[in-house]
C-alpha cells in the first residue's frame, strides 16, 4: 500500500431518509412559537393551554378548547348546534367554502353557543373559532349570539361570550352588518333584566364585532397581546396622516386607554371568571 492512500480523504455520503421513515414522524408533531421562535411539542404545548413557556406568547383556541379550558367537565349543553348559513345573496363560491370550512373545522359555524356551569355557576357560553370563515359574523352568527343572549334573560344567567373574528362576512353584505344591531338589541335586553354579561376579547377581534357586541360587556376582558380594532393600521394612518404607536390596537393598548376592564393571562382567566360569577350571584342574593 502507498503512502498516500493512507491519508486519501474519504468521500462523506449524505442519508436520504426513505419515505417510510419520513411516515414515522406524524406532522404537526412540533410547533414554533412565532414571538420567540422556541420549537415546542404540540401536546405539551397543548397541555399549556396553548400558550409559550418561553415567552407567553397565546395561540389561538378552538372553540372546543376553549369550553374544555373553561366550563366545568361534562357540563356544557349546546344551542341551536344544526343551524348552518345559506347563501342570501348567491355569491359565488360561498357554499363550497361554506362546506370546507365545515370539513375543516368540524364545525357548523362560526360561533358554539350553549349553558354550562363554571365552578358551579350556571352560564350561558358563546365561544367563537377563526378556524371558520375566520370567525365573520354572518346571519347564523348573529342569530345564535342574539338567541343565546335570550335564553340568559328566560333563565336569568348571564352570559359569558368570548369573541375571536375578522369582522362582518362579506358574502352576505347589510345582511351581515345587520348582526351589529340585532345583538346589540339582545344585549340591551340582558341589560334592562340586570343580568351580567361579559365579553372576553382574543385573538383577533375585528371589525364589526369589534364595534357591536364584543365591545358591549358590563366587564371587558382580554387576552394578552390579542389584536383587537376596527379598521387596519393602515387604513388608519392613511386617514389620520399619523405614524402610529407599534403597540397600537393591542389588548395592553385598549386597557391603557380605558376600553378594556382588564387583561387576563389565559391560566388566570377560568379563576377570574368564577370570581365575577361569584360576585354577580352574590349581588343578585342582596338585592
Amino acid at each position: 500500500m502507498l503512502l498516500k492512500d493512507l491519508f486519501r480523504k474519504q468521500r462523506k455520503y449524505a442519508t436520504i431518509p426513505s419515505p417510510e421513515a419520513k411516515k414515522e414522524i406524524p406532522e404537526g408533531i412540533m410547533q414554533k412559537c412565532p414571538r420567540c421562535g422556541t420549537i415546542m411539542i404540540t401536546k405539551e404545548l397543548e397541555k399549556n393551554l396553548k400558550v409559550c413557556k418561553s415567552c407567553g406568547y397565546h395561540y389561538s383556541m378552538t372553540a372546543p378548547e376553549r369550553i374544555r379550558s373553561i366550563v366545568d367537565e361534562g357540563r356544557f349543553f349546546e344551542y341551536d348546534e344544526d343551524m348552518v348559513s345559506e347563501d342570501p345573496l348567491g355569491f359565488p363560491e360561498y357554499k363550497k367554502k361554506i362546506k370546507a370550512d365545515m370539513d375543516k373545522s368540524g364545525l357548523k359555524e362560526a360561533v358554539i353557543t350553549g349553558e354550562g356551569t363554571i365552578g358551579g355557576y350556571p352560564t350561558v357560553i358563546g365561544v367563537m373559532d377563526s378556524r371558520f370563515r375566520m370567525g365573520s359574523m354572518g346571519s347564523v352568527v348573529g342569530e345564535k349570539i342574539a338567541r343565546a343572549a335570550g335564553r340568559a334573560v328566560d333563565k336569568q344567567y348571564p352570559f359569558i361570550l368570548f369573541s375571536a373574528s375578522g369582522g362582518a362576512r362579506m358574502q352576505e353584505g347589510v345582511l351581515s352588518l345587520m348582526q351589529m344591531a340585532k345583538t346589540s338589541a339582545a344585549l340591551e335586553k340582558m341589560h334592562r333584566n340586570g343580568l351580567l354579561f361579559v365579553s372576553v376579547l382574543t385573538n383577533p377581534t375585528t371589525g364589526g364585532v369589534s364595534a357591536s357586541f364584543s365591545s358591549l360587556g358590563d366587564i371587558n376582558l382580554a387576552e394578552p397581546g390579542a389584536l383587537i380594532g376596527f379598521a387596519g393600521r393602515r387604513v388608519i394612518e392613511q386617514t389620520v396622516r399619523q405614524k402610529l404607536p407599534d403597540d397600537f390596537q393591542t389588548a395592553e393598548f385598549l386597557l391603557k386607554h380605558g376600553q378594556l376592564d382588564r387583561v387576563v393571562p389565559r391560566h388566570e382567566l377560568r379563576d377570574t371568571l368564577i370570581k365575577i360569577l361569584e360576585f354577580h350571584a352574590y349581588g343578585r342574593e342582596t338585592q
